[in-house]
């Protein structure tokens, strides 16, 4: 159950991604172009946000029920998470938002562009989490969908300097995307009201990536495996000693997806790793 349940977490949020973001993106557009918005529109549209950003922190927070508790997510940690993904997802909706309602059929370049190199970067890092090369490009083209609006972290290692080369990228394709809006935007066109929005956006960003920093410096779990003398590797320096997976009912039982993605966003010791091994070599043995 506890495989299943993370299984449908990840179905969650790329059903997030490939069909409720992209809703969102046009559900704004349309609201824009027209300049007629309902209450319930407005209610609707700020509940999607919501929703969207909900969907990372649900995900997150079934990657680490892997591990032990005291590695779980505090409530303070939670809502530090949901902020910062809240405060760098909103502008990038908005500014996709912006440029294609300047330039209707913009995004139809603009989107695979960008998606093809997230692709390509995706893999550059060499994933493996399907059983075969055909679903494994899948779920990188997935990925990349993730990327276009979100960070998502796919290798294992640090992600400190992966994460600089990412939100470096889509600071500065959406601040390009900003500013043709603005320089194009006529004097005297009905949506100049949206130009403090459209402003707001940036503060709004690095916002976000203050609130990352805040995290991962200060309310990230692996703070409290530094005081007891270990660390996770992932955006932070030290060792994983110490770090073990927790129990489950049937510890001979193993997911390997929940595997290479545990130890991709929560590295793990050698000697866990070779634990791993070992069970799974247990089980096929019995089967």
């Amino acid at each position: 159950m506890t495989f299943l349940s993370h299984d449908i977490s990840m179905l969650r949020l790329f059903e997030t991604f490939l069909e409720n973001t992209p809703q969102l993106t046009l559900l704004l557009y349309v609201i824009l172009r027209t300049n007629k918005a309902e209450p319930s529109q407005g209610l609707g549209i700020c509940t999607a946000f919501l929703c969207v950003t909900w969907s990372l922190l649900d995900y997150h927070q079934s990657l680490r029920s892997f591990l032990r508790d005291k590695y779980d997510l505090s409530l303070s940690s939670s809502i530090v998470y949901f902020l910062w993904n809240l405060f760098l997802i909103c502008p990038r909706i908005l500014v996709i938002s912006l440029f294609a309602l300047l330039w209707p059929y913009s995004v139809a370049v603009h989107f695979p562009l960008v998606w093809l190199g997230m692709f390509l970067w995706v893999s550059l890092q060499g994933t493996d989490f399907m059983e075969s090369p055909g679903p494994e490009q899948l779920y990188r083209a997935m990925v990349a969908v993730i990327l276009y609006f979100s960070w998502f972290n796919v290798a294992q290692g640090r992600t400190l300097y992966r994460s600089i080369i990412y939100h470096g990228f889509i600071l500065a394709d959406s601040t390009l995307l900003a500013l043709a809006w603005l320089w194009f935007q006529s004097p005297t066109d009905e949506h100049v009201y949206l130009i403090p929005v459209i402003c707001a956006a940036l503060p709004c960003y690095l916002l976000g990536l203050v609130l990352r920093v805040t995290y991962y410096k200060w309310l990230h779990p692996n703070m409290q495996a530094q005081q007891e003398g270990s660390c996770d590797k992932v955006d932070a320096n030290g060792r994983t000693d110490r770090l073990e997976l927790s129990s489950l009912s049937v510890p001979e039982l193993e997911n390997r997806r929940m595997r290479w993605l545990a130890q991709a966003q929560f590295p793990v010791t050698q000697l866990v790793g070779q634990r791993f091994i070992n069970r799974s070599a247990a089980v096929e043995s019995a089967l």
